[in-house]
Formats: structure tokens, C-alpha cells, sequence
């Protein structure tokens, strides 16, 4: 990936920051998105450290006014983009009866909305190059999931847009693909009410309902994410890729809430 540039979004959390080491490894040039500005300094640096390229741009993706700046910037220190990670994404879990709307709302302005600002900034200059890839972060819990009303529509709703987007930007030579991880350990997900911390609920899973026999780990996701960033994914379009471990669905404990980007 030497010339290509990448913006992560999410660049804190646990697939982000694996995302962007990993893309950084392969030669890509690294835009750090978040709005935790400690920790993509301090990744900034770890990568520039070990021969990388990284730039930490703090960017609330809500907000278009920061979401335009930050391209911006991005295109005036490294270049013009050509590889899109919208990987930030928020958990305001809860039952139906009890979930506000404003859970509602900030789950969706994150993952949802924030996906399409930045899908729209970066857009021109991939036109122009001819060549880009947009990567949308889902999950498995698009298909629903107790207590998750509010994640689970806006995931699926970034499939829906990773679709429509194929179609309109192929054209382009700008290919638009989801990746759906599964019970991956991240910060988030730990800290859903402490479920894939709790060893009963984590041997359950692993012993009973996924195939690997394992939870799943950032670099999964990333690796799967670097592959269809470069050139090797170039026909490939409008797809959602689960990064499970063969994880059955409809096998999933009712109870556990809590894939976190």
C-alpha cells in the first residue's frame, strides 16, 4: 500500500488502532481519527516510531463542519485520501421500555450518520484519483439482538448504505464494503456490562456456539479490512464480510449486548 493514504476513524479503540498499525505496516501513510486526542497522539507516535507514517487528527464524525476540516487536513499533510475506514461506533444498550432517545440518537449519529459525512468528504478526491476504497464497520448484531434495538438498525443501516454506495461509486473505481465482526474483544465489548469479561459467559461461547472456539480479536478484523483496502479486492463490491468464527447467530446467549468497534 506505499502511496496509498488511509483514514481510520475510531482510531482509539481496540479495531482501529489494530487497523491502523496494520495498514501502516503494509506502507499506507495513516490519518488517526478521534475524538480522543491522548490516545491517537500516543499511537501516532508508536507508529512514526516503528517506521510508519501516522497524522492524529481529533474529529467529532458527527459533525460536518469538523468532518470537512479534518479531510482537509488530512489532504494538505499527507495527500488526498484513498482508503476510508468508517470504523467509529458507540453501544447505548438497553430494552426497548427503557432506552432514551437519546440512546437512540447517539448511536445512530455516530455510526450511522458519521459513516456517511465522511463516506461524502472523502468521495471527490477518490473520484479523481479513480481509485478508492470505502470500508463500512457493521456486525453480526445487525440481525438484531436483545437490548440493542438501537445498534442493531444502524448497523444494518450502514449495510443498506454499503450497498447503494457500490452502485454509485463504482463507476468511480471506488469499491464500498462492510465488515461484520463478531464477539471481538475490544474495550467496548468488555465493558458491556461486563459480559465478555465474565469467564461463565466467555467458556460458554467458546465451548459451545463458536466454531474456532475462541472470541475474536482485533487483528482479525483488521486483517480482513487490509485485504479488501488493497489491490487484491479490487472486484470485489456491496459486500458485508462477517469476521466471526463461524458464529451461529440465533445461538448467541439473549443476553449478551456488546460488540464494540
Amino acid at each position: 500500500m506505499d502511496e496509498r493514504i488511509a483514514v481510520v476513524t475510531g482510531a482509539a479503540g481496540g479495531i482501529g488502532s489494530a487497523t491502523a498499525r496494520y495498514l501502516a505496516r503494509a506502507g499506507a501513510a495513516v490519518a488517526l481519527i478521534d475524538v480522543k486526542a491522548e490516545s491517537i497522539t500516543g499511537l501516532a507516535a508508536e507508529i512514526t516510531a516503528a517506521g510508519g507514517r501516522a497524522l492524529p487528527v481529533r474529529c467529532d464524525v458527527t459533525d460536518p463542519t469538523q468532518v470537512t476540516a479534518m479531510v482537509r487536513t488530512v489532504a494538505r499533510e499527507f495527500g488526498a485520501p484513498h482508503i476510508l475506514v468508517n470504523n467509529a461506533g458507540v453501544l447505548r444498550d438497553g430494552a426497548l421500555h427503557l432506552m432514551s432517545e437519546t440512546d437512540w440518537d447517539a448511536v445512530h449519529s455516530v455510526n450511522l450518520r458519521g459513516a456517511f459525512l465522511c463516506a461524502r468528504a472523502v468521495y471527490k478526491h477518490m473520484a479523481r484519483a479513480r481509485w478508492g476504497r470505502v470500508l463500512n464497520l457493521s456486525s453480526v448484531f445487525a440481525l438484531g439482538s436483545v437490548g440493542q434495538v438501537n445498534y442493531a438498525t444502524a448497523q444494518a443501516g450502514l449495510e443498506g448504505m454499503t450497498r447503494a454506495l457500490a452502485v454509485e461509486l463504482g463507476p468511480f473505481g471506488i469499491t464500498v464494503n462492510a465488515v461484520a465482526p463478531g464477539l471481538i474483544e475490544t474495550p467496548p465489548a468488555e465493558g458491556a456490562d461486563g459480559l465478555m469479561g465474565a469467564d461463565g459467559v466467555r467458556s460458554a461461547l467458546v465451548a459451545d456456539t463458536a466454531p474456532l472456539r475462541r472470541t475474536g480479536r482485533p487483528e482479525d478484523v483488521a486483517a480482513t479490512l487490509a485485504f479488501l483496502a488493497g489491490d487484491g479486492a479490487s472486484y470485489i463490491t456491496g459486500q458485508t464480510i462477517h469476521v466471526d468464527g463461524g458464529l451461529p447467530l440465533g445461538r448467541l446467549p439473549l443476553n449478551v449486548c456488546g460488540v464494540g468497534n
